[in-house]
């Protein structure tokens, strides 16, 4: 058995050489006269060496209770190796088990797999709602009780989709704390069918022109800032999703093509997009452009006022909508879609498959094909035009 004066009294040789303890523990002298522990085990039929720690940064006792950890782990059949390497793996995450700090880890293994508006509106949903109620709670206090409750409250106070969304977000959440092994189970697996199902009704929308004219004018004369001024006004214009209208960037804009190609990485379908540019459009552009486009930290047309590196948040637009007397009931950001849907096929008489490959859904011509992102652009070019004046026609006659 090794002792403290023994290892000191070691001297180096030619070759490196070892002596022996108990129990497997080692220890190795090189010719330069480093001293280090190992331990020898058997794992499956085995034989496997593990590296301890250089003497004396790690002591004869430190290492015979490294010994003895990874004599337990064996009894409960874990290779120390492999232990050694996944801790190595997971050792930049943070430890903590608190659920704001697990939520905010999976948000960031996120990032860079969403497109920027959609993560926005996920951090901002989880810090506005979410986490105020159990931020500060372990991972594994977490009971499906308790979970219920705070979605039953969320489902009361905001929306039966709202708390569907946040169920979602929770459930991903204490998933990837599973696979930390932070947590044993997933309690949210036990509120299935408990919450009240999500209606499926179609977004707000006006569909009547007299009214889309009164709202236009409205929206004009709305007094808020430039940015979300002209996130408004461009809403009913160029016919993209809020988060995709939000997501855009100064370096999608093709000035000389009259056009925006939007990635897919910022669209819902995750395919490229084209939107054409209408006179009106684009002149409302080249105001933002004027107002923060020309400066050099300039990457989202409509910023955050927290800053350049940041999109406009998930309600500028649907504040301003309803700062302007509509109600949730009337009218929001996303339903304008719909107007444009309804409009241009029952009154400007579009072909239908040409409105629906201008909103970005999926469409398929008469063998079953997908359009490219580039088909009838044309002919979309000449819609969208004709629908940005038909918007002016119907603010002159209101």
């Amino acid at each position: 058995m090794l002792t403290d004066r023994t290892i000191k009294s070691l001297q180096p040789k030619d070759k490196v050489y070892r002596l022996i303890d108990v129990d497997g523990l080692y220890i190795c002298v090189t010719p330069k006269g480093n001293k280090y522990f190992q331990q020898r085990y058997y794992f499956n039929k085995s034989k496997k060496e593990i590296h301890l720690g250089t003497y004396p940064t790690l002591s004869l006792k430190e290492a015979r209770l490294e010994r003895n950890k990874n004599k337990v782990l064996i009894g409960k059949n874990i290779d120390p190796s492999l232990e050694r390497k996944k801790n190595k793996i997971t050792r930049n995450i943070n430890n903590s088990n608190i659920f704001y700090d697990i939520a905010f880890d999976w948000l960031a293994l996120k990032k860079d797999t969403w497109n920027a508006g959609y993560y926005d509106d996920v951090k901002s949903r989880l810090e506005r709602i979410v986490l105020p109620k159990i931020g500060d709670i372990p991972i594994i206090e977490l009971t499906s009780a308790f979970l219920y409750s705070l979605l039953e409250g969320i489902q009361n106070k905001y929306s039966i989709e709202m708390a569907h969304r946040c169920k979602q977000y929770i459930g991903a959440i204490l998933t990837f704390a599973i696979s930390l092994n932070k947590a044993d189970r997933n309690p949210i697996n036990d509120l299935t069918g408990l919450l009240k199902p999500k209606k499926k009704n179609h977004y707000p929308s006006i569909i009547d022109p007299k009214e889309l004219g009164k709202f236009l004018n409205a929206a004009d004369c709305y007094e808020g800032t430039i940015i979300v001024s002209i996130a408004l006004k461009l809403t009913p214009q160029l016919l993209c999703r809020p988060g995709e209208l939000r997501a855009l960037e100064w370096s999608f804009i093709n000035w000389d093509e009259n056009r925006i190609d939007v990635p897919g990485r910022t669209m819902k379908t995750k395919k490229d997009h084209v939107i054409p540019l209408t006179k009106q459009s684009k002149k409302l552009l080249k105001e933002m452009y004027e107002h923060t486009g020309w400066q050099k930290n300039a990457l989202y047309v409509f910023p955050s006022q927290r800053g350049f590196s940041r999109p406009l948040s998930e309600n500028g637009v649907r504040i301003a909508i309803r700062n302007m007397g509509y109600t949730k009931d009337q009218v929001v950001p996303h339903g304008f879609r719909a107007t444009a849907r309804t409009l241009l096929d029952e009154v400007l008489e579009y072909p239908v498959e040409i409105i629906e490959q201008q909103l970005a859904h999926n469409v398929r011509d008469m063998h079953g094909r997908a359009y490219n992102r580039t088909k009838h652009l044309k002919q979309r070019a000449v819609m969208m035009q004709k629908w940005a004046d038909y918007l002016d026609q119907l603010k002159d006659k209101s």
